[in-house]
């Protein structure tokens, strides 16, 4: 059991599968910024081995306020001013795990405050990335030739997938495994479904992919056209096209998290008809 500085209370425990409702309920206080951590417990539960994360409970008056999903990202959840502190107690004296933390910005930015003077230096701190969400159809016209990815072109859409990553996130993904986690990543999503291209003799005008689903929200990743094809409408209309798949057969609400200095992005959203409903902070390691 996790427990706080002194030792004597349960506030800071482990969640098991036993916890899930209480805290898929607790990430449905905002069922939009927590949609990740909510569709990963939905799918796999709280057991560590199958979720391939541990979860932090963190409790006041025997009643679960606040968690912590802690595995390749550290994401808090509702996460009160003492639930932080002990999430940066037990993460200092644990050593960073993570490749990012990642979430509502003043939070993880009191997080990494208390972090910073004992874990490594981040490769980049993005501290304001708009959280946009629509529930709405879109208001532009859907690109009709954004359709799901089959099977067969995985090894059309993996390049392009490769070059967004690189482009967003400063890194390639194809690291010491040779990429195979990526690639399986990216298979994983078009077996699903929940990968969207529109693709023209071969090449990639538009992706993007669905990442996260709950009965509530989704959220898009990887958007993503390519350079020389950009400033044509490709965004915007695809992004349409997203919404609409998206709002027909998975969840009411459409959303992402994009950084504030992408000022094309943000207005192609708009466009679409997302509106800001939060602020992101993200630390990259």
């Amino acid at each position: 059991m996790l427990r706080t500085r002194t030792g004597h209370s349960p506030a800071l425990r482990l969640l098991t599968d036993r916890d899930r409702d209480e805290a898929l309920a607790l990430c449905d206080r905002d069922p939009v910024a927590n949609v990740f951590v909510s569709a990963r417990i939905q799918a796999s539960g709280l057991d560590p081995m199958r979720l391939g994360a541990q979860v932090w409970g963190f409790q006041e008056a025997g009643r679960l306020v606040s968690l912590c999903y802690v595995g390749a990202n550290m994401i808090p959840v509702e996460a009160v001013p003492a639930a932080v502190t002990a999430f940066a107690e037990r993460a200092r004296r644990q050593g960073r795990r993570c490749s990012s933390i990642a979430g509502p910005a003043p939070v993880v930015g009191d997080l990494w405050r208390q972090l910073a003077p004992f874990w490594d230096r981040p490769r980049e701190i993005r501290d304001r990335q708009p959280l946009m969400a629509i529930a709405t159809e879109p208001l532009l016209r859907p690109d009709p030739a954004v359709r799901q990815v089959r099977p067969s072109e995985t090894s059309v859409l993996l390049p392009a997938s490769i070059a967004m990553f690189t482009e967003e996130v400063g890194v390639s993904p194809i690291g010491a495994d040779g990429g195979a986690a990526y690639r399986a990543r990216v298979h994983e999503l078009v077996a699903a479904g929940r990968s969207l291209a529109r693709i023209e003799e071969g090449k990639i005008v538009f992706k993007a992919e669905i990442g996260a689903v709950t009965p509530r929200a989704c959220q898009v990743q990887g958007v993503w056209v390519p350079p020389e094809l950009r400033g044509r409408g490709n965004a915007s209309q695809g992004m349409a096209a997203v919404v609409a798949f998206a709002r027909r057969t998975l969840s009411p609400v459409v959303s992402l998290y994009v950084n504030d200095f992408n000022a094309p992005a943000r207005a192609a959203y708009r466009r679409v008809g997302f509106t800001e409903v939060g602020t992101f902070m993200s630390v990259l390691f």
